[in-house]
């Protein structure tokens, strides 16, 4: 079966993984964009446990309010250059991730399994896992806080 523009370019677009990742993915799942997406998410485990000896060297720091100003939370989400950890992509899982601490209150040892806030179905951790594949570097959740009043 031959793959086409508009399937990669679906696919890229609902994992945001190179052009490339996304053909190959396809190509072995016959077309079947949903087996692709399981591919891809294993491969993306697969990257992430290959990296995960890698020294984080850089990161940022990100923080949600809740509106009304009640419950807040900072996180520190570490990758390997500061490259990755400008990109404006990366900035916004930091964001999230600091919103989802905000409206769970998880523990530390906690957070990464949990159902991700905005999507469910997702957990942190395969939210970082696809991170990982999509930047090519390892990226961890260094450390949190919640405040509330």
């Amino acid at each position: 079966m031959e793959i086409t523009t508009n399937q990669i370019k679906a696919l890229r677009a609902q994992t945001g993984v190179s052009v490339m990742q996304c053909r190959k993915a396809l190509t072995e799942a016959g077309g079947d964009a949903e087996k692709a997406l399981l591919l891809l998410k294993k491969r993306g485990a697969e990257a992430a446990a290959k990296k995960s000896g890698r020294t984080l060297g850089a990161g940022a720091v990100a923080s949600y309010i809740h509106p009304g100003a009640t419950v807040g939370a900072l996180v520190l989400l570490s990758s390997e250059t500061d490259f990755v950890s400008r990109n404006p992509e990366f900035q916004v899982l930091a964001r999230d991730i600091a919103m989802h601490v905000a409206a769970m209150n998880p523990e530390k040892d906690a957070l990464l399994d949990q159902p991700f806030i905005k999507t469910p179905d997702e957990t942190i951790r395969a939210l970082l896992e696809r991170a990982v594949q999509k930047f090519g570097e390892r990226i961890e959740v260094a450390d949190f806080t919640r405040f509330a009043v």
